[in-house]
């Protein structure tokens, strides 16, 4: 058994999830546990070099979790032939043009989602990709959450029979600014002109979640809402959040399922997680949050009466049985980076490249182009 260096070039890593799913939980997992293995048997040590524009960050980042080489020069690193792999987890606006750059030196290349902020530019990058005949992938990373996960397991068992419907709730509050606690998300989100909205973030989650586990997505129809026009940044100044910060879209799927999902981030939270999903069949229905999951079958099914006169005095929670944990669960992140990295260096399978991401933008286009329009929109299929 030998092991061989993967050089990978990350950008973006001092942002919140660069550094907590990507850097920590994934790539810093990766190596404490001896590398990626794999199917010789062999084993891949990811060699990172930490990619940031201030350099005291990227510095103390990198000092703190022992990473050795870090940088602000991009161009220098990607003209290091020792390293093949490039990841961007930075804005969206200024993704399009990192993936080229990387791609035209020759670098495999991983990134976050959206892959750009308009399908014109998602497209030409992933033609570039092929072009060059490079590695290529998206993260996908609602795929590899537990809940989801058994989501598919149930899909696959026929418990559901014949899918009817999908419901998705999506999101929390994110706070304004303006009094007490910060802000959860930073503040380009909620300008346009930066890459910002709801739908062009979560839409392209939305496409993929869809596409995998419930149908192909044949037609959209969305409302987006700016309900808070007004927030405070990261200097305390007030801004103008001219970005959608809520989402009300439905789907049309493939083999006649429906979906209709809500994203926002003006709402108060009061269900089993920050994102559910409620999937009715006629055998069954599932229920499934971030890492739990429950059913109910039409063979235990309560029968429910409308009486508004009198005290509703059913339990609707206490009718569903929780599906258990038959296997344990890693880190999402990681392990689609386990993934990526077996196909980049041993060319195991891989479903999830820029293509894929190209999906979510276009679905995230349409769903802003319908808003506008007012109207439902079918989806292309899309061709390099």
């Amino acid at each position: 058994m030998s092991t061989r260096r993967l050089g990978i070039i990350m950008n973006g890593v001092t942002g919140r999830m660069g550094t907590n799913q990507h850097l920590v939980r994934s790539i810093v997992a990766i190596r404490a546990a001896g590398g990626v293995t794999l199917p010789n048997g062999d084993r891949v040590m990811p060699a990172p070099v930490l990619i940031g524009r201030n350099a005291e960050k990227v510095e103390a980042l990198a000092r703190q979790y022992g990473i050795e080489r870090w940088s602000t020069d991009l161009n220098k690193a990607l003209d290091n032939p020792d390293d093949e792999l490039f990841f961007d987890a930075a804005t969206t606006a200024m993704r399009p043009l990192l993936l080229e750059q990387a791609i035209d030196k020759g670098k495999h290349v991983y990134c976050e989602k959206p892959i750009a902020d308009t399908y014109e530019k998602a497209l030409k990058a992933a033609k570039a990709a092929k072009a060059k005949k490079i590695k290529n992938g998206v993260v996908q990373d609602k795929l590899f959450l537990p809940g989801l996960r058994k989501i598919a397991m149930l899909r696959d068992a026929g418990f559901f029979g014949r899918m009817l419907a999908v419901r998705g709730e999506f999101g929390y509050w994110v706070i304004e600014g303006d009094w007490g606690p910060t802000p959860q998300r930073p503040s380009w989100n909620y300008r346009k002109n930066d890459g910002g909205g709801i739908i062009l973030d979560m839409l392209c989650h939305w496409r993929y979640v869809l596409d995998n586990l419930f149908g192909k997505v044949k037609a959209v129809s969305c409302l987006g809402a700016t309900h808070i026009p007004k927030r405070v940044d990261e200097s305390g100044k007030v801004y103008d959040a001219d970005a959608d910060d809520a989402a009300y879209a439905t789907f049309e799927l493939e083999g006649g399922v429906v979906a209709h999902i809500n994203s926002s981030w003006c709402v108060r939270v009061r269900r089993d997680d920050l994102v559910t999903f409620q999937v009715d069949g006629v055998l069954g229905s599932a229920v499934a949050g971030l890492t739990k999951c429950w059913t109910q079958s039409r063979v235990n099914m309560p029968r429910p009466i409308w009486n508004p006169d009198v005290p509703q005095t059913m339990n609707f929670f206490s009718q569903w049985e929780e599906v258990p944990d038959t296997i344990a669960y890693d880190n999402g992140f990681k392990v689609q980076w386990e993934d990526f990295i077996r196909h980049v260096v041993a060319g195991t399978p891989w479903k999830f490249d820029l293509v894929e991401g190209v999906k979510g933008v276009q679905l995230a286009e349409l769903g802003l182009k319908s808003w506008v329009e007012r109207r439902w929109l079918d989806v292309p299929e899309v061709k390099l």
